[in-house]
């Protein structure tokens, strides 16, 4: 069934597409295909969306219909839109493009772009002496069929003895092993969210997150995070007794995309609160192998949880490689065997080779993710350095671990800075593609993931278009790339 988006709805996703810094130079129906191109380009539009009528769009953006009608034609030139009298315009993937990971769009011929959209390190070189070691292991699994829904018990075995060291006592009966984090999270609101349930998310939060709930179409509800000091505590707990949602995502450790770290003590205030409201806590630990200041890090969150309120998922793709699918869920063991029953009906089971892999990894733990702190820590290092110098204005948090900061722009101008940065083979990851309805269009997210060169060279070529949005003619519009 084709998802629809109303006129009020697209209205607010393009936010002040009419006054973004020289878009005075492009005629409106141009300004207006280019941004809805925006929407695209970064995934707040997905393929197979109906956009509204011209009539429609027209009331709800205060501008001619001839307006309207001559941007839809633009768009339809591109590719970006396919339209049938009678039935509407849907968005369309267009020719010479490919779908990329988080199901984004990309051109096809974009090698060689630096990509800041993607919050992800290359492989460790134990990564393949690993592989060689899985295979060697690999023929005493042949004689079976090779499904394992629950996943491998010496990977469940590696990954709870994980969590028993860091002061959480689980067993190999609590974990699920799944095909990366996302899986995670989709299989927990699969069985936990029913259409129209309410879930509250921080914002800004993980763009694939929103998706997967937007999937399950929750009611979203968000709590803000201040982009210097992270969760207001009061507020958050406060929301959560207001709300009374169905379900809670939060990101404690290293938010992505802010870097902010919470608290023990609103760790334990938010599981208790989770229990008084019959809510189920979904703590995603993707970055908890990532501390780069060498400071001690808090209880996990599901060390206060004494009621089962508390799932937490993780996996190997931001410390180890984000090409390994593997993935977990830690929760109780029959929320386990519901998740493993619910997973049959999506993919079976993990590959046996890559959770060998991965066990091999996990054994060699202490040092892969000792050499990957001190790269990153560099890496950050770095990042902040080349925007010091070329980008003072810009205001950040630095973060004490992760591969994300949060930067906090000279103006209103996220998405414009993502278009114009294309130009000059940059992809960016703009602040509203952490949020709802537009939002967060002051912020931008920078990984420090890439190599140094990589990181000063993008950021003086961001420096260098941001400049031009207030002063040079803006470029033709065109077909843009997609940021992942």
């Amino acid at each position: 069934m084709t998802t629809s988006v109303r006129g009020g709805q697209l209205a607010r996703l393009l936010g002040q597409w009419h006054s973004l810094p020289g878009r005075h130079r492009s005629p409106d129906y141009a300004a207006l295909a280019g941004a809805v191109r925006g929407l695209l380009t970064d995934g707040r539009l997905p393929l197979g969306v109906r956009l509204p009528a011209e009539r429609e769009l027209a009331e709800a953006l205060a501008v001619s219909r001839t307006t309207v009608t001559a941007a839809y034609r633009s768009l339809r030139e591109t590719g970006h839109l396919t339209s049938r009298r009678g039935a509407g315009s849907w968005t369309t993937l267009p020719n010479g493009h490919r779908v990329a990971s988080s199901g984004l769009w990309t051109p096809d011929d974009d090698l060689d772009m630096i990509d800041m959209g993607v919050a992800a390190s290359a492989a460790p070189v134990e990564l393949v002496p690993a592989a060689r070691a899985a295979a060697d292991e690999l023929p005493r699994f042949l004689g079976t069929a090779g499904y394992h829904p629950t996943g491998l018990m010496e990977l469940r075995d590696a990954v709870a003895a994980a969590y028993t060291a860091r002061g959480v006592p689980t067993s190999a009966e609590q974990i699920l092993i799944t095909s990366g984090t996302q899986q995670a999270l989709d299989l927990v609101l699969r069985l936990s969210v029913p259409a129209g349930a309410s879930v509250l998310v921080e914002s800004p939060t993980y763009p694939n997150a929103l998706a997967a709930l937007a999937a399950r179409r929750a009611r979203i509800s968000t709590h803000g995070l201040d982009a210097a000091t992270g969760w207001d505590g009061e507020l958050l707990l406060a929301a959560m007794r207001q709300t009374r949602p169905r379900l809670a995502y939060v990101i404690p450790e290293f938010q992505n995309p802010t870097g902010h770290l919470m608290p023990a003590a609103l760790r334990e205030r938010l599981v208790a609160a989770a229990h008084a409201t019959g809510t189920e806590l979904v703590a995603d630990e993707s970055f908890v192998d990532l501390p780069l200041n060498g400071e001690a890090m808090p209880p996990p969150v599901a060390v206060f949880d004494r009621h089962s309120r508390v799932v937490t998922i993780g996996g190997m793709s931001k410390a180890y490689w984000g090409g390994l699918r593997i993935g977990w869920v830690r929760a109780s063991a029959p929320l386990v065997q519901r998740l493993a029953a619910l997973r049959v009906g999506v993919d079976m089971a993990s590959p046996v080779l890559e959770q060998l892999v991965a066990v091999h990894l996990l054994q060699d733990a202490p040092s892969i993710v000792a050499v990957r702190r001190a790269q990153l820590a560099a890496r950050r290092d770095t990042l902040i350095e080349a925007l010091r110098e070329h980008l003072p204005e810009w205001r950040f948090f630095v973060p004490s671990g992760g591969v994300t900061l949060w930067a906090e722009l000279d103006g209103p101008i996220s998405s414009a800075l993502a278009r114009a940065a294309e130009d000059v083979g940059v992809r960016l990851a703009p602040g509203p593609r952490f949020g709802l309805d537009g939002t967060l269009e002051r912020f931008v997210r920078l990984p420090f993931s890439l190599p140094p060169d990589d990181l000063i060279e993008a950021i003086r070529r961001i420096a260098s278009v941001r400049h031009d949005l207030d002063r040079a003619a803006r470029p033709a519009w065109r077909t843009p790339a997609v940021i992942t």
